[in-house]
């Protein structure tokens, strides 16, 4: 597989790279995080400025049309910044089932507005008894004056103060039924939607909403009436990836952070980089950050496959091997910087943290490993760890 990037990709990398780092510093990211809403709207417009929001939008609805390995590339770059602002949850998931389901209207309403930075949206899809299973759906909807009523809840849904959620709910069947959810267009403040907002570990900005008795028209509804998981999961999936790819950005930047500590911090005077011990340390965390770039590209590719299996297959490998990552650098990078290293002052804590919140979303270690056993082989990386 050629990993060569092209002339257009290399640009729009070196964009994003020279806006982060000029504009996204740890205290400009600080002072951020302590405002009420959690993230910045001129930050978001000036995403929407780089083109970034529109990278999976197509040309006609004012996107750039681009797709997994430019959303990698750029979720590479917001996970060594410490991005706070909504771009995975609207950028790549919202944006995804929008594009790939939503009828020409509701594509035309709301994916030009979204690539201008004018609107944000989330989806609203998993319940508090759901554990990360796609398919446990509670909340209802009911025909009643020609839209629907949607009664229900929804956990901890990542900046569910956006503009637009993409609430998912059931019509038929039973609560784990592959057929009969469908996904609708609700504005934030639609009468009998509430919010219970939280800071989640990492910071960000999250919600448990309750439906009671909201009313949306038909037009609202996304995609074939019950039909909706399909597309659901394969947006998730997405997301998934580009998780992935958020955290490789972060592990490489805890892995800087960590060999440069290596060679300043002086003990028994020598660089404590010198003792072969916790050089041995910093060279398993590089193969550890190695081991899960690779897979993000993998996910990344097939992310959008036509094949269901393979895609799922992928996909859990890759959260498996990227969880773990994870979890051995950023306690590994925690340890070798000593107790400063959970300190709110450093940044090493903060890329910590954000590591350990995105092992638990969309799937932790175990959910996926059921999913690959249940899926075939596992790969000999996997077996041997």
């Amino acid at each position: 597989m050629d990993f060569t990037l092209s002339d257009e990709q290399r640009a729009l990398q070196d964009s994003v790279q020279r806006y982060v780092s000029r504009q996204y510093a740890f205290e400009s990211r600080r002072a951020i995080e302590r405002t009420a809403a959690g993230w910045s709207p001129q930050v978001w417009q000036d995403l929407a400025d780089l083109g970034v929001l529109g990278i999976n939008v197509p040309q006609e609805h004012g996107g750039l049309g681009y797709g997994p390995i430019e959303t990698l590339l750029v979720m590479n770059l917001f996970g060594s910044c410490l991005l706070l602002e909504p771009y995975a949850a609207s950028a790549v998931v919202a944006t995804a089932v929008l594009r790939d389901s939503a009828s020409t209207h509701l594509q035309a309403s709301w994916l030009p507005r979204l690539v201008r930075g004018e609107a944000v949206a989330t989806l609203a899809h998993f319940e508090p008894t759901s554990r990360f299973d796609a398919r446990q759906v509670r909340s209802r909807a009911t025909l009643a004056n020609g839209g629907y009523v949607l009664q229900g809840q929804k956990a901890l849904v990542e900046h569910a103060a956006a503009d637009i959620l993409l609430v998912s709910a059931r019509i038929a069947g039973a609560d784990d039924a592959q057929e009969g959810v469908s996904l609708f267009v609700v504005p934030r403040d639609a009468p009998g939607l509430s919010l219970r907002s939280c800071r989640t570990l990492d910071g960000r900005s999250a919600a448990d909403i309750a439906l009671e008795s909201v009313e949306v028209p038909a037009s609202a509804r996304v995609g074939m009436d019950g039909g909706a998981l399909a597309v659901i999961e394969r947006s998730l999936g997405f997301g998934t990836a580009a998780l992935c790819a958020e955290a490789v950005g972060a592990m490489q930047a805890l892995v800087d952070a960590t060999v440069a500590h290596l060679k300043t911090r002086q003990q028994f005077g020598r660089p404590i980089g010198s003792f072969q011990a916790l050089a041995h340390r910093a060279a398993d965390m590089l193969l550890e950050l190695e081991q899960a770039r690779s897979m993000s590209f993998l996910a990344a590719v097939r992310s959008m496959g036509a094949d269901d299996r393979e895609r799922q297959r992928a996909l859990s490998a890759a959260k498996v091997i990227t969880n773990r990552a994870a979890r051995f650098i950023g306690q590994q990078a925690v340890q070798l910087h000593g107790g400063m290293g959970m300190t709110d002052e450093l940044q090493v804590g903060h890329w910590f943290k954000r590591l350990a919140a995105i092992e638990m979303t969309l799937g932790d270690t175990d959910t996926h490993l059921q999913r690959f056993a249940a899926l075939g082989t596992f790969p000999a990386s996997v077996r041997a760890t």
